[in-house]
């Protein structure tokens, strides 16, 4: 059988390019189709043959894809994929919106319903002014987007929460697989007897783009400043000056790190802290895996992947106040490194394995 695997753009790292991993351990010698390539921020997709759109040859875009959105949905319908017999799309934007022929099965991974057309168009057009200027390109964009999600043969949500969103947005079914994480790979946490190292630090793990606001960084900073509790806030981007400017002694900036550092950092914080509303939330399934619990808000896909009072607890309201509240709670209660191991099980990547080759 041959595969193709087809990803919206291949220029960051983040939880969306550890799935492309898990299904490259599944289909090793598939190709990977991609609007744009940016190799120095993408050292991970060295182990793919990327094949780019027509968009690669505009100087800059590669690193900067959000400026010709309106190009997008023609860069994915000009691949052709008649020599495939399967092709796996892992999209929130424009790679659902390949188009194929009978012979070919389209399966569609989607992480979510396009953010910017549809659940996060407020966030990405806060004014009445940029949503009137905008208002041509995104009609045209939703039609299109509507008409793209019903072109995949089988389409798969990484969540509940993203299976009601493209109910609600594409009006059609999506049956959920919930994704892998191979962070540590070799760690097996319900083998390691060691007591975990608790450090004094709560731990922040995120992208810091001004196109991630929404996972609202900024309150955990703001809280962990204001009641002195270290905070190490890992990841880079355009929002982390912004961040840094509002953070008080108490936090630390450490940027990218690899994954070994990652996984100590993991291993010796006291808890992840979750602030934002996510379409799944891959750190806390890692904060998990390592016997972590975990402080989130309560919205999104968190609700799917803690067992309140066992594996983390919930803030309800996204301002600093409800953080601080929560923060402070957390100091009274005990959780055992165990449940969260245990709990981690269900989000294995023999577990994604046997549910998404059951599909194929």
């Amino acid at each position: 059988m041959k595969v193709a695997l087809v990803y919206d753009r291949v220029n960051k790292w983040g939880g969306a390019e550890r799935v492309l991993l898990a299904l490259h351990k599944l289909f090793p010698e598939a190709p990977l189709y991609t609007s744009v390539y940016h190799k120095k921020n993408a050292g991970w997709a060295d182990a793919f043959a990327i094949q780019t759109s027509f968009l690669q040859k505009i100087p800059g875009v590669s690193s900067r894809h959000e400026i010709i959105p309106f190009l997008m949905p023609l860069a994915f319908e000009q691949f052709s994929f008649d020599r495939y017999d399967l092709v796996i799309s892992v999209t929130s934007e424009s790679a659902k919106g390949i188009l194929t022929k009978p012979h070919t099965k389209h399966i569609c991974y989607c992480l979510t319903p396009t953010r910017y057309l549809w659940s996060g168009y407020q966030t990405y057009f806060p004014s009445r002014l940029m949503q009137l200027a905008a208002k041509p390109t995104v009609n045209a964009l939703r039609n299109w987007d509507k008409a793209a999600a019903h072109r995949p043969d089988q389409m798969i949500a990484i969540s509940e929460e993203v299976s009601k969103r493209i109910k609600k947005y594409y009006d059609r079914d999506a049956m959920v697989i919930y994704p892998p994480t191979d962070l540590g790979e070799s760690y097996n946490p319900m083998k390691k007897k060691t007591k975990n190292k608790n450090g004094d630090y709560f731990l922040i793990v995120s992208r810091l783009s001004n196109f991630t606001r929404y996972k609202r960084i900024d309150l955990a900073i703001e809280a962990c400043s204001t009641l002195k509790v270290p905070l190490k806030v890992i990841g880079s981007g355009s929002w982390k000056k912004e961040l840094q400017a509002k953070a008080g002694s108490s936090v630390e900036f450490l940027g990218s790190v690899s994954d070994e550092q990652l996984i100590s950092y993991y291993e010796n914080c006291r808890a992840l802290i979750f602030p934002g509303v996510e379409d799944f939330g891959l750190t806390i399934i890692e904060a998990q895996r390592f016997g972590k619990p975990v402080i989130a808000y309560r919205g999104g896909g968190s609700l799917e992947t803690i067992k309140e009072g066992k594996t983390g607890i919930f803030f309800d309201k996204q301002t600093k106040k409800s953080l601080m509240e929560a923060i402070k709670a957390f100091e009274k209660i005990h959780f055992d490194s165990r449940e969260a191991k245990r709990h981690f099980q269900k989000f294995s990547f023999e577990s994604f394995k046997k549910k998404f080759m059951g599909v194929v």
